[in-house]
């Protein structure tokens, strides 16, 4: 018999994780943009009239763009002045491989978006009319002035990337030139504005079902359930730029350098595993790190280029950022030419160092691209409804690509151990079980 004075334990409700609550948002905007289509001269509810959801969400998101590149770019310059100069031509030779293959991901990822066009046939409203677009600077003669700034708080007034991007630059350079109290005063300011804009970030992903949910509903509602199709293929057109990318830029490089191929696959199977699952490169970083020195790579190189690579070196997420843009652009109807696409990846190259440790920092990189040209933003909240599964791919490129690069580095600065390359042939359990001596 049940003792009535027992006390009933407490059932613990499982909350909805936000990718979830994203996927449950976008469901629910399909559903609302079917059943509540936009129809010239029909009263009533519609779903387009949720776009002012969608547009308080963007409005957000825009607010946040500035200060977020300020303070990222400055801690990832400044702060790290001093690791650079003691480690000096390790620390050139990275950047410059970091340099050249972010570069043609990026590259690859403006082909794959030109080649097949997934976001042709998508209705997007709210394209600038061509203030931005029109006068966008097309010599490089026209770049370079635009990008240097007569007024930083002008540039930041209108969410001008390229100018607050080189501002930042030569104030972080300056700054890292800076010793005592006044460096240890501004960069610790720099750090309390880019830690409280993580927050603000999470403010504003909190409220990301409902803006995106009313972005589906008032897509769906104005272009019909057809815009599911190009979704599809705007996310098969990245998993296949990836993979294309590895085989064409990738492995050429691991070739060229004598990366042992079997090797490497095997000691990277796990952080690989747990990067795609987790579309999280920190949580594969510890066991990555550990795999590379039983690979053969030195610890003092693995510890310098992997962390570095998370700033410099995001391959599958530049590729990604080059393909979204594109894609928006085309959605909303506006053909760019060559010169405009490749100011575009300019920009893109120069705003996605410093923002990986940032949840969604790929948002506000885009986010900031579609408004240095006069795109809408709209854009973004319908991407985000197939992101999850985007991020997954693109964050197990970038590790694999920061690895490559700790081992090609391994190579050229002739500190390979091939020793515990031979140990891992003959007891790969072992070897890779625990970190090198």
């Amino acid at each position: 018999m049940i003792d009535p004075t027992t006390p009933v334990p407490a059932v613990r409700r499982r909350r909805l994780s936000p990718t979830h609550l994203v996927v449950v948002a976008m469901i629910a905007g399909v559903a609302v943009g079917w059943a509540f289509p936009d129809r010239p001269g029909s009263t009533g509810f519609h779903a387009t009239d949720l776009q002012v959801l969608s547009s308080v969400f963007l409005r957000m998101i825009k607010s946040l763009i500035v200060p977020l590149l300020l303070g990222t770019l400055v801690v990832g310059i400044a702060g790290h002045g001093d690791d650079i100069r003691r480690v000096g031509r390790l620390a050139v030779r990275s950047l410059l491989y970091f340099e050249i293959v972010t570069t043609l991901a990026l590259v690859v990822g403006l082909l794959a978006v030109n080649v097949v066009r997934p976001g042709v046939g998508v209705r997007l409203d709210g394209a600038g009319t061509g203030p931005e677009l029109a006068h966008a600077p097309t010599s490089l003669a026209a770049v370079v002035e635009h990008a240097v700034p007569q007024s930083f708080f002008e540039a930041a007034a209108h969410n001008d990337v390229l100018p607050v991007v080189f501002f930042s630059v030569v104030f972080a350079i300056a700054l890292s030139q800076v010793r005592g109290t006044a460096k240890t005063f501004v960069l610790t300011l720099c750090e309390s504005v880019t830690e409280v804009m993580f927050k603000f970030v999470g403010i504003v992903m909190a409220f990301a079902p409902v803006g995106i949910g009313a972005a589906i509903a008032v897509t769906v509602g104005r272009s019909g359930l057809g815009v599911l199709r190009h979704l599809g293929a705007l996310v098969l057109t990245l998993y296949g730029a990836l993979l294309f990318f590895a085989l064409v830029v990738l492995l050429p490089i691991a070739l060229a350098f004598r990366v042992p191929l079997r090797r490497f696959w095997r000691a990277l199977r796990d952080p690989c595993l747990i990067a795609f699952t987790t579309a999280s490169s920190e949580a594969a970083l510890p066991l990555a790190l550990q795999r590379l020195e039983a690979l053969g790579v030195p610890r003092r190189i693995a510890s310098f280029v992997l962390p570095t690579g998370y700033t410099f070196n995001m391959d599958g997420s530049t590729l990604y950022l080059t393909l979204a843009a594109v894609f928006v652009a085309q959605a909303a109807g506006v053909e760019l030419t060559l010169s405009q696409q490749v100011l575009m990846m300019l920009t893109l190259m120069l705003t996605s160092k410093g923002l990986a440790a940032i949840p969604r920092s790929s948002l506000v990189i885009l986010s900031g691209t579609l408004a240095q040209f006069g795109l809408p933003l709209q854009g973004v909240a319908v991407i985000l409804g197939v992101d999850a599964v985007m991020d997954m791919a693109r964050t197990t490129t970038n590790l694999v690509g920061n690895c490559l690069a700790a081992v090609v580095m391994a190579r050229w600065e002739g500190a390979f151990d091939d020793e515990a390359m031979a140990a891992d042939a003959l007891g790969p359990a072992a070897a890779l079980g625990a970190p090198a001596s």
